[in-house]
């Protein structure tokens, strides 16, 4: 069982808390932090629809590009030779080409960042 939700696009964790028997969330996969609660599923819900909706509305009113949730998914429009032997890269390697840019892209993060 997945505990997450979507809103706009944006991932939200669901935890339940035993201590102050609340359910508790934050916004996934991205850098600002978002961060409700609620005493049932209907109250959660609604917390994380408000609390993603006044983000939204902040970013607008600060003329600020609101952080966007990675799907996971990257399409990629590149030329076709580039293509083919992205292709044989990947064969060669033994890796499937998803696998094979996915490695790629994270070593030219971490080389780029520093971060993983």
């Amino acid at each position: 069982m997945t505990n997450t939700m979507i809103y706009r696009g944006y991932r939200a964790s669901l935890t339940f808390d035993p201590d102050d028997r609340i359910l508790v969330g934050r916004v996934l996969d991205i850098d600002d932090i978002i961060a409700f609660h609620g005493e049932s599923v209907s109250e959660f819900e609604q917390a994380f629809h408000d609390a993603v909706d006044s983000y939204l509305e902040a970013c607008e009113q600060l003329d600020q590009e609101p952080n966007q949730s990675a799907s996971g998914q990257l399409l990629l429009r590149i030329p076709p030779k580039v293509h083919s032997a992205v292709l044989a890269a990947a064969k060669q390697s033994g890796q499937s080409l998803n696998n094979w840019v996915a490695q790629i892209l994270k070593e030219a993060v971490h080389s780029h960042t520093g971060h993983q």
